[in-house]
C-alpha cells in the first residue's frame, strides 16, 4: 500500500522552464562522454599521441569527473548551486574550446583534464537545485525523470551530432558542441534558477575533499586497469588504497564538527538502500553495453555506424523508461516498480543466453527487454536519495548519488568485463586451429579483435581461426548474459525483501 504523497506548492512555468535549462548542460556532459571516441582517428593523425597518451586523452574526462563530483556537491551547497553551477559553465565552456584547438597531445589532455572537474559542477548543481525548485512530491519526480532522460539523450545525441559534425568540420568541433549551450545557460541561469546554499555551513574542509578525491579516483582507476590487464595484483593494490584512504576520510568526517558528507544520511533507510540499486543496475548495464557493441561488429560483421543505429534503442528506451518512471510509481510502491523492472531485465537476459541460436529479430526483444526493465530504475532511486536528504544537503546527496552511478559503471566494465575476457581466453585455447603462426594464435588468445585482424592478415587460411574465435566469444557472451539474468532475479528478491525500508521515504499516492 503507498503512502499519500507530500503536497508542496505546485511549481510554476518558470520553474518548468527552469527544468529545461537545467537538462542543457546534463545532455553535453552525457555528449562528452561518448563524441570523443568518432574523433580518435583524426586526433591520431594530426596530434601524433602515444599509445599512452591516447588512453590519458580518452579517460581522464571520466577519471576526474567522477573524483569531483562529492566534493563539488558539497561546495554547492556552501557557496551556492546556481553560483557553482554558473561558474561550471563558464569554465567548462572555456575548456571545450581550449580542447577544441589543442595543439598537442599534451595540451588536449589537460583540456579533458579541466573538463572533467568543471563537468563535476553540472551534475550535482542540477539535481540538487531541482530538490529545491519542485516541492511536490509528484512533480519533483517527474522533473527527476526528465533530468535523467536528458543523460540518455546525449549518450544518443554524441555519436550522431559527432558523425554528423566529423563529416564537415575537423576533429575539434566535437567540443565546441558545449560553448553555445553553456553561453546560454549563463545568459538565462541567472534569471530562471533560484539561488540555494545552506547558511549555516562552514568551510569546506580541504583535507576532506582532498582525500575524497584520492579515494574515488584509486578506485576508478583500479577499476579500470583490473579490465585493461585482468586479475593481476596491481589493480587490486591500487584498489585497496583508495578503499584505504575512503576510510581515512569517514572517520575525519566522524571528527569534524561540520563534515564536508554527513554521514547521518546514510542512517535513512532508502538512502543506502537507493544507492545500492544505482550500483547495481548501473554494473549490469554497462557491463554488458560493451559486449553487445563488440559482438555487432566483430561477430555480425556490422560497421561502426551500423552498430551505431542498432544500439541507438537502447538510448530511447531509456529515456522513454525515465519519462515514464513518475506514472509507474503513481500506480505501484516504488520497490515493486524497481523489482518489476530487475524481473523484466532477467527475461531479457534469458532470451540471451541463447545468443548463439537465436534470429537477429529476437535478439534486439532481449536487447530492448533488459535495457526497458532497467530504464526507470535510475529516476526511482535519484529521487528516494534526495527525498532521503535534507534540502541544506541536497547538493551532497546530488554528488553521492552520481558517484554510485560512476562507480557501477566502473565496476561494470572492470568485473564483468574481466570475467568475460577470462572466460574468452580460456575458451580459446582449445578452439585455436593447428598450424596458424605463433603471432596469430598469440593476437587470438588476446582479444577477439586480434582474432578478427589476425584473420584478415592470413587472407583464405584465417577463415577457420575466425570461425572459432567467433564461436568462442558467443558462447562467452551467453555465460555472460547467465551471470547478468542472476544477478537481476537476485536483485528482483532483494528488493522485493527491503521493500519496508525504500518504503520508509514518502511516496506518491496512486492515480485515481
Amino acid at each position: 500500500m503507498t503512502e499519500p504523497h507530500v503536497v508542496g506548492p505546485k511549481a510554476t512555468r518558470r520553474e518548468w522552464i527552469g527544468l529545461g535549462v537545467l537538462a542543457l548542460p546534463c545532455l553535453i556532459y552525457s555528449m562528452d562522454l561518448t563524441v570523443l571516441y568518432l574523433a580518435i582517428p583524426s586526433i591520431a593523425a594530426e596530434l601524433r599521441p602515444s599509445a599512452g597518451q591516447m588512453l590519458w586523452i580518452v579517460d581522464i574526462y571520466g577519471f576526474l569527473l567522477a573524483g569531483f563530483l562529492i566534493t563539488m556537491g558539497t561546495l554547492g551547497d556552501r557557496i551556492g548551486r546556481r553560483k557553482l553551477l554558473l561558474i561550471g559553465a563558464a569554465c567548462f565552456g572555456g575548456a571545450s574550446v581550449l580542447a577544441a584547438f589543442s595543439t598537442s597531445a599534451e595540451m588536449l589532455i589537460a583540456s579533458r583534464a579541466l573538463l572533467g572537474i568543471t563537468a563535476a559542477t553540472l551534475s550535482p548543481s542540477t539535481l540538487s537545485l531541482i530538490r529545491n525548485m519542485f516541492l511536490d512530491d509528484r512533480e519533483r519526480m517527474q522533473a527527476i525523470g526528465i533530468w535523467i532522460a536528458a543523460f540518455s539523450a546525449g549518450g544518443i545525441l554524441g555519436p550522431v551530432i559527432g558523425g554528423v559534425l566529423l563529416q564537415w568540420f575537423w576533429w575539434g568541433s566535437v567540443f565546441l558542441l558545449a560553448v553555445p549551450v553553456m553561453l546560454l545557460l549563463l545568459i538565462v541561469g541567472p534569471k530562471l534558477l533560484p539561488e540555494f546554499r545552506d547558511e549555516s555551513a562552514g568551510r569546506i574542509d580541504f583535507a576532506s575533499a582532498l582525500l575524497s578525491v584520492a579515494a574515488v579516483l584509486a578506485v576508478i582507476y583500479g577499476m579500470k586497469r583490473l579490465a585493461e590487464h585482468g586479475f593481476t595484483a596491481a589493480p587490486f593494490v591500487i584498489i585497496a588504497a583508495g578503499l584505504a584512504i575512503g576510510g581515512l576520510f569517514v572517520r575525519r568526517q566522524r571528527r569534524l564538527a561540520d563534515p564536508m558528507i554527513d554521514l547521518s544520511l546514510f542512517r535513512a533507510p532508502a538512502f543506502g538502500t537507493a544507492l545500492g540499486c544505482n550500483v547495481l543496475t548501473i554494473f549490469i548495464a554497462f557491463g554488458f553495453f560493451l559486449f553487445i557493441a563488440q559482438y555487432f561488429q566483430l561477430v555480425l560483421g556490422m560497421t561502426p555506424l551500423e552498430a551505431g543505429l542498432w544500439t541507438a534503442p537502447s538510448g530511447v528506451v531509456f529515456v522513454v523508461g525515465s519519462m515514464l518512471a513518475p506514472k509507474l510509481a503513481q500506480r505501484w510502491p516504488v520497490a515493486r516498480v524497481v523489482a518489476g523492472g530487475m524481473a523484466v531485465s532477467t527475461l531479457g537476459f534469458g532470451l540471451l543466453t541463447q545468443l548463439g541460436s537465436l534470429p537477429f529479430p529476437l535478439l534486439m526483444l532481449g536487447y530492448t527487454l533488459f535495457c526497458a526493465g532497467l530504464a526507470p530504475i535510475g529516476a526511482l532511486t535519484t529521487d528516494l536519495v534526495m527525498n532521503s536528504a535534507p534540502p541544506e544537503r541536497a547538493g551532497a546527496a546530488s554528488g553521492i548519488s552520481e558517484t554510485s552511478f560512476e562507480f557501477g559503471g566502473a565496476l561494470g566494465i572492470a568485473v564483468l568485463g574481466s570475467v568475460v575476457m577470462a572466460m574468452y581466453r580460456s575458451g580459446i585455447v582449445d578452439a585455436v586451429p593447428p598450424g596458424l603462426p605463433a603471432d596469430a594464435v598469440a593476437a587470438a588468445r588476446d582479444t577477439l579483435g586480434g582474432a578478427v585482424d589476425a584473420a584478415r592478415a592470413l587472407g583464405p587460411n584465417g577463415d577457420a581461426l575466425l570461425l572459432a574465435a567467433r564461436d568462442v566469444y558467443v558462447a562467452t557472451l551467453e555465460k555472460a548474459a547467465w551471470i547478468c539474468a542472476g544477478l537481476s532475479l537476485f536483485a528482483t528478491f532483494l528488493i522485493l525483501a527491503l521493500e519496508k525500508r525504500l518504503s520508509d521515504t514518502l511516496q506518491p499516492e496512486p492515480a485515481a
